[in-house]
């Protein structure tokens, strides 16, 4: 076990190059303040240190808000901290509290199924792999990268790690990924939304109709949880597979 100190004093941290990439970036996005000492009880819970740029978020930011509201990536953001958003979003959530951390410090405590790091409006979740992700009925290798997809309602392997990942995303990578997914003024509407509501798509996306014409489903925003559990809902009934933990939104 790992002290505090040991965990943020190192060579190299990781919050330098982030936020660099995060300054240069050419995608839409909103840069939210951390709280330094959530940020300090988060690294210790996780217990990795700044060097990687899941400790650099972590430790130093409050999270992003990022393409037009588009995708969350969870940080420690302080309280009452609002996105400005033009939905005049509340703020995000903390990765401590969408991943249930203890209260307190916890030795014993570990997301032994994956870590949620992100959402993105469709509710669609990004899980940063645990030591075991066959036994959390997920793809993918350990500290691997795992997306659940609300067109399938299955999880996808990225094939990266969460530093690659956010690099991937500050360099345009949601243009492609999401290429069939958006619609015209897509961003309006996500822009719209505060910090923990969705877009709840009818018919759904992974419907036939939905598929054949996206741009003519009717859109409504919903608080995210209530999507989530809809996810989880159809996949249960029409794969008969529970896909397991979704986050705390």
């Amino acid at each position: 076990m790992r002290d505090l100190t040991e965990l943020t004093h190192v060579e190299k941290p990781a919050w330098p190059l982030l936020s660099e990439a995060l300054a240069s970036s050419g995608v839409s996005m909103e840069v939210l303040p951390g709280d330094p000492a959530q940020g300090r009880s988060t690294l210790l819970q996780l217990q990795i240190t700044a060097r990687s740029w899941l400790g650099g978020m972590v430790l130093n930011c409050g999270g992003v808000v990022l393409d037009s509201g588009w995708l969350r990536i969870y940080g420690s953001p302080g309280a009452g901290v609002p996105t400005g958003l033009p939905g005049g979003a509340t703020g995000l959530p903390s990765l401590a509290e969408v991943n249930g951390f203890p209260e307190r410090f916890d030795p014993a405590w570990r997301p032994f199924n994956g870590l949620v790091v992100g959402h993105d409006v469709l509710g669609g979740v990004f899980v940063l792999n645990g030591p075991d992700p066959e036994a959390a009925g997920r793809p993918g290798r350990p500290g691997e990268m795992v997306y659940f997809a609300p067109d399938s309602l299955r999880w996808d392997a990225l094939e990266v790690g969460h530093g690659a990942w956010l690099n991937w995303l500050l360099t345009e990578g949601t243009e492609a990924f999401y290429d069939t997914l958006r619609w015209p003024g897509w961003r309006a509407e996500s822009g719209a939304l505060t910090g923990t509501q969705g877009l709840s798509v009818v018919p759904f996306l992974w419907s036939a109709e939905a598929r054949r014409d996206l741009h003519s489903t009717s859109r409504r925003a919903v608080p995210l949880a209530e999507l989530l559990s809809l996810h989880r809902d159809f996949a249960l009934k029409l794969d008969s597979v529970d896909p397991g933990f979704f986050g705390n939104v």
